[in-house]
């Protein structure tokens, strides 16, 4: 059977998973392939390093040259995280006359417009499924199953780890400490999560889906952000009491040739399908002008996810159908979609709103008056006695937290009242202030 030689650059956990495919199920890619994946070389940093997959001899090496210098091997999977040198060394890749796979989201999110345009000029192809939720293949079904639809909304838990951490708060009631430490004992987080956090990783992936969706080249700096550190447990339990549970949410929506996206913490209705998305579970709503909604759901992290996700690339890399693609999407070209970024403060939503306030009369007659003169309607508000909640939320005695939750209003306006909330004497402490989904 014909071979097609290839090679991985970088062996850390995906990279692993991915040998471990390619070298124990040769039989079962290959006949979806119709020639053998022949794994050639394997790059790693350090040769000494101990590792959980026993290599062909001669294929691990320390050089990176070797696989740039090989005519014979055709497709790489450059599995290096970061920006650099993964973008120097994606670029020698393909001035070499490789086709590349990558995981690599923030490669995409920061340098896509130049990587694609060079993989453009020299004819070579650039395949990107396991960046964004991971074994889910989601960049195959919005570039290619929805081409005959318009995109007009899509909807989703991009990261793994947050939502690991909010479901540990979620069920056993854990604080955000605790669950950060178990998520990164069990493998989920790194020992610096920043990125999946404060929502960096779920906006960069909101970037490229946005992207393939609509057309539109965003920044994905640019896209209104919040982690899910800025709430306390706390306000899980309320949620609960109210009928929700709180996932961080990645949302793009089409509105009159503008593009509205954010990252935010979001109160989730019970019983919809993104609110019983558990663990390190990713899940996506695309609707279609003409499909209607489609749900997908499955592991957005992981080794042999993302892993099955490289191979399946590499695959279509190898028979051709890649290249095909790639050519019909034109995708970070200079082609202007004609789709501009709708201006945070038009945004518009419910909002959870919680705040420490003075136990005394009037207090919230003063927060109500404020939501009102900035026309935000209240659906409910909740207060508990002090003593409910005082070592929880660390509140004095002389202190209670009201919940309220409002009716649709633009972002804008709801923060403008949140600032001249927490001006008033009468209120103590950070405020919070989340987004509520219905559907």
């Amino acid at each position: 059977m014909e071979k097609t030689r290839v090679a991985i650059v970088g062996m850390g956990t995906v990279g692993t998973g991915v040998a471990k495919l390619l070298l124990d199920h040769g039989d079962r890619t290959a006949r979806h392939a119709g020639r053998v994946l022949w794994l050639e070389k394997a790059v790693v940093a350090d040769l000494s390093k101990p590792r959980t997959i026993d290599l062909p001899a001669g294929v691990l090496t320390d050089r990176v040259e070797d696989v740039i210098e090989n005519p014979e091997i055709k497709v790489v999977a450059q599995l290096i995280g970061g920006l650099e040198p993964a973008r120097t060394i994606t670029l020698k890749l393909l001035e070499a006359g490789k086709d590349i796979v990558t995981a690599n989201k923030a490669l995409l999110a920061e340098h896509g417009p130049e990587l694609f345009d060079k993989a453009r000029s020299l004819g070579r192809s650039i395949a990107f499924e396991a960046a964004v939720a991971g074994g889910i293949p989601i960049i195959a079904n919005i570039s290619q199953c929805f081409s005959a639809n318009q995109v007009q909304s899509l909807l989703g838990i991009l990261n793994g780890t947050s939502n690991f951490i909010l479901s540990q708060m979620d069920e056993s009631g854990a604080d955000y400490e605790t669950a950060l430490q178990k998520a990164q004992q069990l493998g989920y987080a790194e020992a610096d999560p920043t990125m999946d956090v404060d929502g960096s990783d779920a906006a960069q992936k909101l970037a490229i889906l946005a992207h393939l969706s609509f057309g539109s080249w965003i920044n994905w700096r640019e896209i209104p952000k919040v982690g899910i550190n800025t709430f306390h447990a706390t306000d899980m339990q309320y949620a609960k009491q109210l009928g929700y549970r709180i996932k961080l949410v990645a949302s793009a929506t089409l509105i009159n040739d503008q593009l509205e996206l954010v990252v935010a913490p979001t109160l989730v209705k019970k019983g919809r399908p993104l609110a019983e998305v558990r663990g390190a579970y990713n899940a996506i709503t695309v609707v279609g002008d003409a499909v209607g909604d489609i749900f997908f759901h499955g592991q957005g992290a992981g080794q042999m996810p993302t892993a099955s996700a490289v191979v399946a690339d590499m695959i279509d890399t190898a028979v051709g159908r890649t290249d095909i693609t790639f050519r019909r999407l034109e995708l970070w070209s200079q082609r202007d979609s004609g789709i501009a970024l709708r201006a945070t403060s038009l945004l518009s939503s419910r909002y959870y709103m919680r705040f420490c306030a003075s136990d005394k009369p009037g207090v919230l007659a003063e927060i109500t008056g404020i939501l009102g003169r900035n026309q935000i309607s209240i659906a409910s508000v909740i207060q508990h006695e002090p003593t409910t909640v005082e070592s929880a939320l660390g509140t004095a005695a002389n202190q209670v937290p009201i919940v309220i939750m409002t009716h649709q209003a633009p972002e804008g306006a709801a923060q403008k009242a949140v600032e001249q909330i927490q001006q008033l004497e009468t209120v103590h402490g950070p405020s919070i202030r989340m987004r509520v989904l219905e559907k």
